[in-house]
Parts: C-alpha cells; structure tokens; sequence
C-alpha cells in the first residue's frame, strides 16, 4: 500500500505535554511546517484505551484530526523497565499522577528495582518506546515504531529533558538522557538513518515514508 504523503502546511501535534509538543517542533521545524498543539487549540483529551503504544497514539492522532480538520501528528511513548515485567509501559505517564510528579515515579521504579533485587546494570535494562501516528480527518493514518535500549541509573542525572530522562542511560553513552542537549538526545537530521531517542528514531521513519520527496 503507499504510504500518503503530508503535503498541508499545518499540522496539529496531538499532545498536552509540553515536553512532547516542544520535542515535536523542534523534529518537525527541519522541514517548514507550521505546528499547533491540541493543547493552544482547546481539544479535548481523549480516553486512551489501547493496549499498546501504537493503538494510544492511533486514538489520540485520530481524535485530534476530527476535531481540527487538520492532520494531526500524535505520540504515544514510555519507558518499558526489564525486570518489572515491561512496566511502567503504556502507563509510564499515570505513575507519575495526576501533578505529572516524575521524580515520584522515578522513586516508585527504584523501589520496585530494589525489591526485585535489581542492583546491577544487567538487571536494570529498560528501553524507552515511541509510536506516532499521522492522521487525516478522513480517518487514514501511519504508524511509525523507534525504540532505543539502556540502563536505569540511581540516583536521577541531569535537569534536561522531561520525564524519566534522568535515570536512562542509552547504551553506548556516558550521560544520560537528562545530562543530554535537545540536540544531542535526538541525534538526527533530515537524510540521516535515524536518531538516538526513540522519539527521533520514529520521527526518521516518518519523515522517510511522510516528508522527504
């Protein structure tokens, strides 16, 4: 099937997170398109009922095209920690509640990390997941799956980023994602294979299939 291409200069990123929404803009200013968030725009949040990360932002993508008329480009992303069973996954951002309190939810993960006897690197993988989907009001969508493995460090580094950045520490690196520039953390630019976030891992693909003529 051909992926359909985006060729409406406005592009609604389906998010209330403005860490998502920033990272989001920065991937998606490479290419001249003007974005407007869910959030500026007033749209309703919907129910994010998906048993995975693809579904989620399926539901999230497709809700925001039909409210705006515009296409609509959505992230569903989370950390999936080894040993705690794939957890905190598709509810990275519930353990954090209802305040977004993520130096609580890094917390809860290294408790749990502790009484699972996790206390050596082998023990610690995690790797952080981002599924997007483009949608068009007429209900077509495209998915786009990036992935980027590491360990969970203790106690959290660096102030950059959002999120559970501080204690991932991506294979290959000696800092880690809180400890990274914004340009550091995605490692990518157009006509490159890919980035370093899972983010930025997915945004290429989008971009490949979606974008670049």
């Amino acid at each position: 099937m051909t992926v359909r291409k985006l060729t409406e200069p406005r592009l609604v990123v389906a998010s209330h997170n403005a860490g998502k929404v920033r990272e989001i803009n920065d991937l998606v200013a490479h290419f001249g398109i003007e974005t407007v968030s869910a959030g500026t725009l007033d749209l309703a949040e919907p129910e994010e009922t998906g048993t995975t990360f693809t579904e989620n932002a399926g539901i999230k993508a497709l809700a925001a095209a039909t409210a705006s008329g515009l296409p609509a480009l959505a992230d569903d992303s989370g950390l999936a920690v080894e040993a705690l069973g794939g957890d905190p996954g598709i509810h990275s951002a519930r353990w954090a509640g209802a305040d977004r309190d993520f130096a609580m939810a890094m917390r809860n993960i290294e408790e749990k990390l502790q009484a699972a006897g996790a206390t050596t690197p082998e023990k610690r993988r995690a790797k952080f997941v981002a599924a997007l989907c483009l949608a068009w009001p007429d209900g077509h969508r495209e998915d786009f799956l990036g992935e980027v493995e590491g360990t969970l460090v203790w106690p959290p580094r660096g102030t950059a980023g959002f999120g559970y950045d501080p204690v991932f520490l991506p294979d290959g690196h000696e800092r880690t994602f809180g400890e990274m520039t914004a340009e550091e953390k995605h490692g990518w630019k157009p006509g490159e294979p890919e980035g370093l976030s899972h983010r930025a891992r997915a945004f290429a693909k989008f971009a490949a299939a979606c974008l670049e003529k």
